[in-house]
């Protein structure tokens, strides 16, 4: 038998194909964990590919990858789409996707199969680095190809001896290291927000807790002077904030195939680290920095979410990224508060406001009133010629 690949969470899109499959190919199942996964759901998530028929099944640990690869850059470029969403579940699928089809090449594997539909926008990402990185290895699709109701695969699933507890949960959850991205009958449409208790992390604590991120050159080293790797203290940082009930929202944007989206997600390690990533950079940047910063980040997040990191222009984006943060390193203070925190200031050698060179307001010395009037004199020289030619 042929050797395929699939792309295995678990659900029942993918223990359907498993099975499906099974009967015409040597499946060999693959989960990624980017985040998110406790070693006792890994072993279930096991041993449940074995009833679906596989014959061997694998679980990569990208949790460091994903940092390195693709969060490690959201953070350097303070990237929320639509100036709301960490982009938790786009990034992860690209690194899940190049895991899969690596593991593929490694084992020869001539086919890859997912589970995603004909809707959304997981089958892009899949389909475009699975073609790019291995043009050579088939996609197989068979939910998105048979367009099976869930029903359909049920009974399929139950004819061929496999009976588990199917039933859909209320609310759909996807958790990562970058967030926890929610999905029920509410986002569905335009007008309703998803219930708290839809959220997986509810309010446990009240008051205020202050706590202190360390970035070294943009990378978050440390979590209340507790030194660690950037992803662990990510990590860390949800599980003191999330009991809080902190960083919950609702996105609304375009999928990458033409229609509107709206998805609720709970990301508070990555809303805290990005606002305060922001601030130190707003002490230690220049304002260009700043500006050219903001736009060229916007594009990183963008081509991100529509699938096109393995373009090219994405090195040279990263290679900027990096660039512009050889000076934002220092301490960020935030209050954790409930639904809700706060950032407090900042310490930095860095710091651009400790300057001795002048001084905001009216202690200024650095030059006269004289020196501002020809300043602004001049300054103004462009709008005053346009006006006069244009009367």
């Amino acid at each position: 038998m042929k050797k395929l690949v699939i792309a295995y969470s678990g659900g029942l899109d993918t223990s359907y194909c498993a099975v499906s499959l099974s009967k015409e190919y040597d499946v060999h199942a693959v989960s990624v964990n980017t985040g998110g996964f406790t070693k006792e759901e890994i072993a279930h998530i096991e041993s449940n590919a074995y009833k679906m028929g596989v014959s061997t099944y694998k679980n990569i640990d990208a949790v460091a990858t994903f940092y390195n690869k693709v969060v490690k850059y959201l953070i350097f470029g303070n990237v929320l789409k639509n100036s709301t969403y960490p982009l938790s579940v786009s990034a992860e699928r690209i690194i899940q996707a190049i895991e899969i089809v690596e593991y593929a090449k490694s084992i020869g594997a001539e086919y890859i199969a997912h589970g995603s539909t004909g809707a959304g926008n997981d089958q892009v990402r899949f389909d475009m680095i699975f073609q790019t990185l291995a043009p050579g290895i088939k996609i197989i699709t068979p939910i998105r190809d048979k367009k099976l109701a869930r029903q359909e695969e049920i009974d399929y699933l139950k004819a061929e001896g496999i009976d588990m507890p199917w039933e859909k949960s209320k609310y759909s959850v996807n958790k990562g290291l970058w967030g926890t991205s929610v999905g029920g009958v509410e986002t569905l449409k335009s007008e309703l927000p998803l219930p708290s208790e839809a959220y997986p992390s509810q309010l446990k604590k009240e008051g205020e807790e202050k706590v202190t991120l360390t970035f070294k050159n943009g990378e978050f080293i440390a979590l209340n002077g507790q030194e660690n790797k950037p992803e662990v203290n990510i990590e860390k940082l949800n599980v003191l904030a999330s009991a809080f009930a902190i960083g919950r929202d609702i996105h609304v944007g375009d999928t990458i195939v033409g229609t509107k989206g709206r998805v609720g997600f709970e990301a508070a390690a990555a809303l805290i680290t990005v606002k305060a990533h922001h601030l130190l950079e707003k002490h230690t940047l220049t304002k260009w920095q700043l500006q050219h910063k903001e736009y060229l980040s916007s594009f990183y997040g963008m081509h991100l979410h529509e699938g096109q990191y393995l373009d090219p222009v994405m090195r040279d984006t990263e290679a900027f990224l990096q660039s512009s943060q050889k000076m934002v390193s220092g301490d960020v203070t935030v209050s954790l508060k409930p639904y809700h925190f706060s950032l407090d200031g900042i310490v930095s050698k860095h710091d651009l406001m400790s300057s001795d060179f002048s001084t905001y307001g009216e202690e200024n010395k650095a030059w006269t009133a004289d020196d501002a009037k020809g300043f602004i004199k001049i300054l103004g020289n462009q709008n005053k010629i346009y006006q006069l030619v244009n009367k």
